[in-house]
């Protein structure tokens, strides 16, 4: 007599789905909060060797110096160009350094500094751990008695937050120049009047609140990078995924 065969299951419905969904996402929102957790732990048990963070510091701060100050160049050129024409039909057009050196320094240098480093270093950070993770080179590493968060994660944490106010300062500066360039050469705009307006609506504060808004950034973008990729799985295409899903997460974050 054959053996009855046990019935398929049935057909998930579009609620059993989401709640799938949602439950995943609860779960990994914990666990990236205990992974933060684990590596404010270790940032303040054991500071890292210099041997360590110095490499870290040159790849995430020196190697993106160009990229943002090119980057800083143009969108101070871009805000010149799409402004002018709008205050010259109110008759303000001398006042436009004030609002290109305002928009600069305490929101777009920030978050252009912190756009620039999720798309060249988070997706890198991402990549490189979902390499080591999918190559068991980090379960090497806890069998040999060092602790993968503090040999990998710590040291890129510091990098970035350490660094990304310089990178922010640097957008900030190529950007008034971009802007001041453009405005006082290109489109007439009376150089004293351009810095004399600039001097009175910028002031200490607004940069303090700039840099002090990348610490963040650059915290929210280390921990979500090394995140996504400690816990790649799925071989190359896992790793493809944790370096995309490092870039885009940093950018909601931002």
């Amino acid at each position: 007599m054959a053996e009855a065969t046990a019935p398929p299951p049935p057909p998930q419905t579009p609620v059993h789905r989401l709640g799938e969904q949602v439950f995943d996402a609860i779960a990994d929102i914990g666990d990236a909060a205990e992974f933060t957790a684990r590596t404010f732990a270790w940032l303040l048990r054991k500071r890292p060797r210099w041997g360590v963070l110095v490499p870290n510091f040159y790849t995430i701060g020196v190697s993106s110096v160009p990229v943002v100050a090119i980057t800083g160049t143009f969108i101070g050129m871009v805000l010149a160009v799409q402004a002018h024409s709008q205050f010259a039909q109110m008759g303000m057009a001398t006042r436009l350094g004030s609002v290109i050196n305002i928009s600069l320094v305490k929101e777009l240098g920030p978050v252009l500094a912190a756009t620039m480093l999720a798309g060249r270093v988070g997706s890198s950070m991402a990549a490189e751990l979902g390499t080591m993770r999918v190559t068991e080179q980090i379960d090497a590493l806890a069998v040999l008695g060092t602790n993968p968060i503090y040999y990998l994660v710590v040291p890129r944490f510091l990098a970035c937050f350490l660094l990304i106010p310089l990178l922010t300062l640097m957008a900030d500066f190529m950007g008034v120049i971009g802007g001041a360039v453009v405005s006082t050469q290109i489109l007439g705009v009376d150089a004293y009047y351009y810095w004399y307006y600039s001097r009175q609506f910028v002031g200490e504060l607004d940069l303090l609140a700039g840099v002090f808004k990348s610490y963040f950034f650059g915290a929210a973008i280390a921990l979500i990078s090394c995140h996504r990729g400690f816990h790649s799985k799925g071989g190359a295409e896992g790793v493809g995924r944790a370096a995309t899903e490092a870039f885009v997460y940093s950018f909601i974050a931002i």
